[in-house]
């Protein structure tokens, strides 16, 4: 009876279904776009980006409070147009590059809130302080990509995040405190998931 009841529970386990875990995307970086903008004097909008970054993306389709993200910025690629801005953004009196060269964001909470969206909470470190921030993230498509042939998925993603937190509060409230972020990115399942 004992040998019975043990091989009904061994088949009962193999025939359970698989729990699905979280798949690892990589970052189309030719299809990607990290930005920013800020109002200055109340005349004009500034716009920015940052050209060096990267990312770990794991994406759980059937649950979406299983995935998650890590991103690190590296300060020193930031470029609003004009070299002069460029190097004082740089320095201590807003991001001091040489001493705190990159921002992380690391992801603590997933939800969904809409058939197409969803909130991503984490922590954003930026100048050595850590804040938490909410990304709201727009899911433009997922499905097999139509060139590459592998799965594939395409995000639009804001959120805004005000300077002082950050220790960055040089000449507010004339120019802006608060910057909104934008991120654009096509991702391909990784080629290690394959």
């Amino acid at each position: 009876m004992i040998r019975f009841a043990a091989s009904a529970l061994a088949l009962s386990l193999l025939a359970a279904p698989a729990i699905a875990e979280p798949v690892a995307y990589d970052f189309d970086k030719s299809h990607a776009n990290l930005s920013f903008t800020y109002n200055h004097l109340g005349y004009s909008t500034t716009d920015g980006r940052f050209g060096d970054w990267d990312g770990t993306l794991l994406i759980d389709k059937e649950t979406p409070a299983n995935s998650s993200i890590e991103f690190t910025i590296n300060i020193d690629s930031l470029d609003t147009f004009w070299a002069d801005r460029d190097t004082h953004l740089k320095s201590p009196d807003f991001f001091d590059a040489a001493k705190f060269p990159q921002a992380t964001f690391k992801s603590t909470k997933v939800e969904q809130t809409g058939e197409n969206q969803l909130d991503v909470t984490g922590d954003l470190t930026l100048r050595g302080i850590t804040k938490p921030v909410t990304l709201t993230v727009d899911v433009l498509a997922m499905g097999d990509h139509p060139m590459a042939k592998k799965p594939a998925a395409g995000f639009s993603v804001t959120t805004v995040i005000k300077r002082s937190d950050f220790g960055m509060d040089k000449f507010v409230p004339y120019v802006g405190d608060e910057v909104t972020v934008t991120f654009h990115a096509e991702t391909l399942v990784s080629q290690a998931t394959n």
